[in-house]
């Protein structure tokens, strides 16, 4: 029982992070081009910067929780196999 983390291929990293740094620049152009007031601009790019952040935040939450309920069940499925063998053993010597 050796599960095997799946590890993600240096190009489908490098694609992630060029698409990440390809829509926040095409982003930040299209505020910066926009023909509104310094005010409004600065308003939209802090909830932008926001944006990001909490979607950050929000993917390492998920993927925690997902890690910790695969760690609870490897612990729950060790336990039942232990007990499973007990009770083996026990039947075996009776």
């Amino acid at each position: 029982m050796n599960p095997t983390t799946p590890s993600h291929s240096p190009a489908w990293v490098a694609f992630t992070y060029a698409s990440f740094a390809a829509s926040a620049f095409m982003v930040g152009i299209g505020i910066f081009l926009m023909p509104v007031d310094l005010s409004i601009k600065g308003y939209l790019i802090m909830g932008f910067l926001m944006l990001v952040q909490s979607c950050i935040t929000m993917t390492k939450t998920m993927r925690d929780n997902h890690e910790s309920g695969r760690l609870v069940n490897r612990i729950e499925d060790a336990k039942a196999e232990r007990l499973l063998m007990e009770v083996e053993r026990g039947s075996r010597a009776a």
